[in-house]
């Protein structure tokens, strides 16, 4: 039963006064604002005061919430559906692990297989690191979903960004930060609700970034373990935005080495802090050898040699392919080569890399933390605030390196920007004017802004089958919880639930459809998989899948033309692109 049901009960959705539901929830928005202005010093500090006194209690509450909001809206928003060719890529990674091995050998059919960032020879493996898919293998080990691995590294990183703040700022406004993430990052976000990553690598940087004062501090042990776990997540997640990581470590670190002090206080968390990162170098020359068959060349690597994608740096030609390609690579390339067709090698090109960047940068931020952004160059004029600039800055100039560019890219800095969130929220809160202290009234505004624009939005998503929910989710701008997509990928798999047996479909692409839209993806074990995906390439090509897949009835669909399913005619195909 909704809110507008309730309401009806009471007489409330239908008055003389005129007043419509939407109404009644302004009115509560309203009455809210007024005890929170009359009354926050004495419940809001008070509850506060309660929790920041137990870092533990704040760590718990902080992973539970993201996991409790989440669930809430399973109703109507149940586990995503894997949309895009990242989503397939790391299912594929976890897929393959859960085999107990790090590459699939490769299909003797394996043409038929070819599709976007997956490597087919010389073994059948994604081309993306371990990092990713080994949370989702973990979702389905302990969950029975890959999706249970996505909602506990959010439900991780609330809590490790609570831990981190504490080290860089007082621990009342540690807890700010922490409720900050909850809003930002989890229920409504896209790194909850797909499975491409971003909450993993953000973990990484809590835990680097959260070491680094305490160990040039205190150079515990215990630090230089946090600090190498950190770093070994990001090294199996995002292994060139590791190098950026290493250097923010480096320029921290580096003035604590020219005392005495320092130095030894390092020198001895080192071998902590080599015992905790090395074994993730490990896995991913492992990783490396298993997929490529050479322990330094990269999948990402070998899928550039074979494709000539992913591209490398920015603003230079795309590299043309260094072999011949079957018709079945010429065509996953051409679908690479459109990723990249907009990049320049000239000034403008950068001018025009660095505006597309700018605006993702609202991800991280709550809107009515925009308005006080400026605050926080207050706290830059302290020494130890100029790194909350520097940090990211090294990020936003690694990732102009690669010519495409996503906020899981730069994830690592994601804990520096609730940061910069807090400090602008800690210096408004120091402001007087006439003798008061309006500026502690205005801090606890924008708190209370940030949390009720999250709840509008959360509660159009609880009430989603309300007519008003349809008519104002067009204007929700920066959340991403699955709505429509994969709806027709949905469609077509309850189709082959019903259909006995094990299937072969023939998928048929016309010359200009969109990459965007793929069919082929796979399991890691095809063969056995009780639903096999193809490319179609004419009947005499098929021929040879029929052959290999005697006991599989065959099935044509059609991707560009009404999307149909119908039992396959041999006589009928035509070779795809």
């Amino acid at each position: 039963m909704s809110i507008f049901h309730i309401l009806s009960q009471f007489g409330l959705a239908e008055n003389t006064l005129g007043l419509s539901a939407a109404d009644f929830i302004e009115i509560v928005f309203c009455a809210l604002l007024i005890l929170l202005v009359l009354g926050w010093k004495s419940w809001g500090q008070g509850f506060a005061a309660t929790l920041v006194d137990h870092p533990r209690r704040c760590v718990i509450l902080l992973v539970l919430l993201p996991v409790v909001l989440r669930l809430a809206l399973y109703p109507y928003h149940p586990a995503p559906l894997p949309n895009v060719h990242d989503d397939f890529g790391h299912l594929l990674v976890a897929d393959t692990l859960l085999h107990f091995r790090l590459a699939n050998p490769a299909h003797p059919l394996h043409q038929f297989f070819e599709t976007i960032y997956v490597l087919q020879e010389p073994t059948y493996s994604s081309i993306y690191p371990l990092g990713q898919g080994l949370t989702l293998a973990a979702g389905r080990v302990l969950f029975g979903h890959p999706w249970g691995g996505v909602i506990l590294a959010d439900a991780l990183f609330c809590g490790l960004c609570y831990w981190m703040l504490r080290g860089w700022t007082t621990p009342e406004w540690a807890l700010a930060g922490g409720l900050l993430t909850v809003i930002q990052f989890t229920a409504l976000s896209h790194w909850m609700n797909s499975y491409w990553g971003g909450a993993v690598s953000a973990c990484a940087g809590c835990l680097a970034f959260g070491a680094l004062p305490r160990l040039r501090a205190l150079g515990r042990k215990r630090d230089a373990a946090f600090l190498g776990l950190g770093m070994a997540m990001q090294a199996l997640t995002r292994p060139f935005e590791t190098t950026c990581l290493a250097l923010c470590v480096a320029l921290y670190l580096l003035p604590a080495l020219r005392t005495r002090t320092g130095f030894q206080r390092l020198l001895k968390a080192a071998p902590v802090f080599l015992l905790t990162s090395l074994p993730a170098i490990g896995l991913i020359l492992l990783q490396n050898k298993a997929v490529t068959g050479e322990w330094t060349k990269l999948p990402y690597m070998l899928s550039q040699y074979q494709y000539g994608v992913p591209d490398s740096l920015a603003f230079r030609p795309m590299p043309l392919p260094h072999r011949q390609l079957t018709p079945e690579q010429q065509s996953c390339y051409d679908a690479h080569a459109q990723v990249h067709a907009s990049d320049s090698p000239t000034a403008r090109g950068l001018l025009n890399t660095i505006e597309y960047r700018v605006r993702f940068y609202r991800f991280f931020f709550a809107p009515p933390i925009l308005l006080i952004l400026p605050f926080a160059w207050l706290a830059f004029r302290e020494r130890r605030f100029l790194w909350m600039i520097l940090f990211p800055v090294i990020f936003a100039f690694g990732s102009t390196l690669y010519p495409f560019f996503f906020v899981h890219y730069i994830a690592a800095v994601t804990c520096i920007f609730v940061l910069w969130s807090v400090t602008a929220l800690e210096r408004l809160s120091k402001l007087w004017a006439r003798g008061k202290p309006l500026g502690q009234t205005a801090a606890a505004l924008i708190l209370f802004l940030c949390c009720a624009n999250f709840l509008f939005w959360y509660g159009l998503h609880v009430f989603d089958h309300e007519p008003f929910s349809a008519a104002l989710r067009r204007y929700e701008n920066a959340d991403a919880i699955n709505h429509r997509e994969g709806e027709l990928h949905a469609a077509i798999d309850q189709k082959l639930a019903k259909m006995p047996g094990k299937l072969l479909i023939f998928v048929h692409y016309s010359p200009g459809h969109s990459f965007h839209l793929e069919w082929v993806y796979n399991n890691a074990d095809i063969d056995s998989a009780r639903v096999v995906w193809a490319r179609d390439l004419g009947s005499t090509e098929n021929k040879k899948l029929l052959d290999y897949y005697p006991n599989r009835p065959a099935w044509f669909f059609d991707a560009d033309n009404g999307e149909k399913l119908v039992p396959y005619d041999i006589s009928l195909t035509t070779p795809t692109r």
